[in-house]
C-alpha cells in the first residue's frame, strides 16, 4: 500500500461512556438526552432495535420504546473519555487527524514497520481503547480516507473491516449511492431520478454527464469518488496543543515506587514524541484513574519550556504529589504536556552556568539510537528493572 488509513469510529459513544460509568444499564435500551423533551444525542444497540436513533425527538424515542432508559448528557465527561481514547491513537503515530469528539482518521503508513500489519495495529488499538476507557470502537483500514471512512460503517458494532487496494472496486461498487461522502437524502433522490442505485452505476456513468447534472466540482468528486481515487490526506492539527502518554498497570496499585517508574517511563516517551514533533512546552499534567474508574488529574507549570525526559518527570511527579493520595489504588496513570509551541520559534533563556551540551543533546543521539535499533537500545537503567 503506498497509504494506509484507519478511520476509527467510537460506538455509540456518549451512550457507550454512560454505560461505562453505570454498568447497570448494559442490556438494557438506553439513550443519552432528555426523558421528555429535547432530542436524542446518542442511543445504545438495544434502543435502536426498537427505531430510536440520534437526533430524533425524545417524546418519539419514548413512543418506540417506553421501557428505554433516558440517562441526561455530561459533555464533561465526554470530553475527559475523548481525551482519553486520542491520547491512545497519538501513541500510535502523530499524524491523526480528528472528524469528530468521537471518530478520527489515522495515518499509519510509518508506522507499519514499527508496529506490524494493519490488521494487527487496528486490534491493537481496539482493545486498548476498550481496556482503558471501557468504550467500543469500530476500524476501518483502505488506502484512502473515503474508503477507510465506509470499512468502519461497516465493521459496526465493535469490528474491524480491512479493505486492501486491490480490493476497492469490488467493495465499493456494490454499495447504495446513499453509501457516498455527501450524498444526502436529497442528493440521493436525483440520483435514483437518474437511475443512478449503486456506486457501480456512479463509476460507469460519464464523468461529464455528472459534471452537468450537478456541476463540475461536485460531479467528478461523485465520479472519482465511484472508482475509489481519493487523494485527501490524514491533516494532523497544524500545532499541536498537547502531546501525552498513559499506561493502564496490568493490576490495580498502591505501590508509590511502582507508579514513580511508570511516570518516568511516560515521561520519557512524552519527551520523546515532543522532540520529534520538534514542540516544546512548560506545562505538565498527571491523570490517574482509580481502581473504581474515577479520574482526576493535577497540572504543574515548569519555569522555562522544555523537551528533555527529566525536566517532564520532575513537574510530573511534583503534580502527582499534590494528589495526596493514602494508599488509593491506581488503575491507570498518565503524563501530558500541554501548551506546546514549535522549537523553532521558542525563547529559551538558559542559565549562565549551563554546559555547552547537556541531557537534550544525550537524549537527541538516544532518539536516533532507537529510531535505527529498536526502543530498547537505548533505556534508563532503573527502567530496565522490573
Amino acid at each position: 500500500m503506498n497509504r494506509v488509513i484507519l478511520h476509527v469510529d467510537m460506538d455509540a459513544f456518549y451512550a457507550s461512556v454512560e454505560m461505562a460509568r453505570r454498568p447497570e444499564l448494559r442490556g438494557r435500551p438506553m439513550y443519552v438526552g432528555g426523558a421528555h423533551r429535547g432530542v436524542v444525542l446518542s442511543a445504545n444497540y438495544e434502543a435502536r432495535r426498537y427505531g430510536i436513533e440520534g437526533g430524533m425527538s425524545s417524546t418519539r424515542a419514548r413512543r418506540l420504546c417506553p421501557q428505554a432508559v433516558a440517562v441526561p448528557p455530561d459533555f464533561d465527561a465526554y470530553q475527559v473519555v475523548s481525551h482519553g481514547v486520542f491520547a491512545i491513537f497519538e501513541t500510535v503515530t502523530a499524524q491523526v487527524e480528528a472528524a469528530s469528539i468521537d471518530e478520527a482518521f489515522l495515518d499509519i503508513t510509518g508506522a507499519l514497520r514499527r508496529l506490524g500489519d494493519p490488521v494487527m495495529i487496528g486490534e491493537r488499538l481496539r482493545a486498548q481503547v476498550a481496556d482503558e476507557q471501557q468504550v467500543p470502537c469500530s476500524v476501518g483500514i483502505g488506502p484512502s480516507k473515503f474508503v477507510a471512512k465506509l470499512a468502519s460503517k461497516q465493521a459496526k458494532p465493535d469490528g474491524l473491516v480491512l479493505v486492501r487496494p486491490q480490493e476497492v472496486l469490488d467493495f465499493l461498487h456494490p454499495l447504495p449511492v446513499e453509501a457516498m461522502w455527501g450524498v444526502g437524502p436529497s442528493m440521493a433522490g436525483r440520483l435514483h431520478k437518474l437511475g443512478l442505485l449503486t456506486v457501480a452505476d456512479l463509476a460507469h456513468t460519464p464523468r461529464a454527464t455528472l459534471q452537468r447534472a450537478f456541476g463540475a466540482n461536485q460531479g467528478g468528486q461523485l465520479h472519482d469518488l465511484a472508482w475509489g481515487r481519493d487523494a485527501r490526506r490524514v491533516v494532523p492539527e497544524q500545532t499541536e496543543r498537547s502531546i501525552g502518554a498513559q499506561e493502564t498497570f496490568a493490576r490495580d496499585t498502591d505501590d508509590a515506587a511502582m507508579v514513580r517508574t511508570e511516570i518516568l517511563r511516560l515521561s520519557g516517551r512524552v519527551a520523546s514524541r515532543m522532540r520529534r514533533a520538534r514542540m516544546l512546552g512548560r506545562v505538565v499534567c498527571v491523570e490517574v484513574r482509580f481502581a473504581d474508574f474515577s479520574t482526576t488529574s493535577r497540572t504543574i507549570t515548569l519555569d522555562s519550556l522544555t523537551d528533555v525526559t527529566d525536566e517532564v518527570f520532575d513537574g510530573a511527579w511534583r503534580a502527582f504529589g499534590r494528589l495526596k493520595l493514602q494508599r488509593a489504588r491506581i488503575r491507570r496513570v498518565g503524563v501530558r504536556v500541554e501548551g506546546l509551541v514549535e522549537a523553532d520559534q521558542a525563547f529559551q533563556q538558559l542559565p549562565l552556568d549551563a554546559p555547552e551540551r547537556g541531557m537534550r543533546e544525550v537524549e537527541l543521539v538516544a532518539d536516533e539510537v532507537v529510531n535505527r535499533f529498536g526502543p530498547a537500545a537505548v533505556q534508563r537503567a532503573s527502567l530496565t528493572r522490573r
